[in-house]
């Protein structure tokens, strides 16, 4: 087995085109005259984009690397931890915009997470510019977490099999890129960093879209009942608590369905409401339900994410618990 394939690329022709033909399917990405890229995971691709999108003469100041609050964590993780001089982590996007040293020579990337990890929103760009660069993460941006209002039409947005089937453990994911040169540059880090993916993970990966495709809408059906079977025990349970709150969505029409429809992300957004609860994650934690703290989010630990996408006995557990603690409140509405 080579490391490349007969038309001497590391890109499985085969699975590019089936990944073009999901895309179409579901309606939530234009592809046509774009260029794809396969990862390992989402997790590459994003680094991958990052340094194909900051300047190559590093003796220019470092560009800045932003999110909005709440933002997914890795995006500062890789920056802090690749420690290049030739970007830096500089938080959150709105502040940054807002900055009086905020030149407009700057170069920026912003990571803009559309569905948001953690809280499921569907985000736009905050920061514009000539020097500005964005980088779409699609990765929650199916049919069984968001409603679907339109195909997604940005420059540069990465997707990845984990939030699609489920296969985390595959590390598959994938970008769809507008300029040639970007695709490029991606390509290069790819060729550099893991002289491409696995072939072995791109036919596992090929083997589920195709299995994806011959369901038609089978796959996105049942996982949009599950998630939204969730999101309605979870809604009911906080309902009934005066401690803890839950993000707050609405309905949207979804493309995909033709209906209007409720989101139903992978993440709870939990805030904790009263005031002496400063720190959500102790307050749960005490409680044998464990999230991850607001503050790897670039937010207040008034808030704590708790996963919906785990197996059904997790779930259950989680409903469980927060049943107890919620019944153990002061003042909690009946159950």
């Amino acid at each position: 087995m080579s490391y490349s394939f007969t038309h001497n690329t590391l890109i499985s022709q085969q699975l590019e085109s089936l990944i073009r033909k999901l895309h179409a399917f579901v309606g939530n990405a234009l592809t046509r005259n774009r260029y794809i890229v396969f990862g390992a995971g989402s997790t590459q691709i994003l680094n991958a984009a990052a340094y194909a999108l900051s300047p190559v003469n590093t003796s220019q100041s470092p560009t800045r690397v932003v999110a909005s609050v709440p933002y997914y964590s890795l995006y500062k993780d890789q920056v802090e931890y690749f420690n290049s001089e030739r970007f830096k982590f500089d938080g959150d996007a709105y502040t940054w915009r807002n900055r009086s040293d905020a030149r407009p020579s700057t170069n920026v990337i912003e990571f803009v997470t559309s569905p948001n990890n953690p809280d499921g929103q569907l985000n736009r760009a905050i920061v514009d510019g000539t020097n500005v660069k964005t980088i779409f993460d699609r990765a929650y941006y199916w049919p069984h977490f968001t409603p679907i209002p339109a195909p997604a039409d940005e420059d540069l947005m990465v997707f990845t099999l984990s939030k699609l089937t489920g296969h985390a453990g595959s590390r598959f994911g994938w970008a769809v890129v507008k300029d040639e040169s970007v695709f490029n540059r991606m390509v290069t880090h790819m060729q550099l960093n893991s002289i491409g993916v696995s072939r072995d993970t791109q036919l596992r990966a090929f083997k589920l879209l195709k299995a994806v495709l011959e369901e038609g809408t089978g796959i996105f059906d049942f996982a949009y009942r599950t998630m939204k079977t969730r999101w309605e025990r979870l809604a009911a349970t906080l309902l009934l608590s005066n401690r803890f709150s839950l993000q707050k969505f609405n309905p949207q029409y979804c493309h995909f369905y033709n209906e209007i429809r409720d989101f139903s992300p992978a993440y709870a957004w939990v805030k904790c409401e009263r005031e002496e609860d400063k720190d959500c994650y102790a307050v749960l934690k005490a409680a044998n339900i464990i999230g991850r703290r607001g503050n790897v989010f670039g937010s207040e630990d008034r808030y704590v994410r708790l996963s919906l996408v785990r197996s059904q006995d997790d779930f259950d557990i989680l409903i469980h618990r927060l049943q107890k603690e919620v019944s153990e409140e002061d003042g909690a509405r009946i159950m």
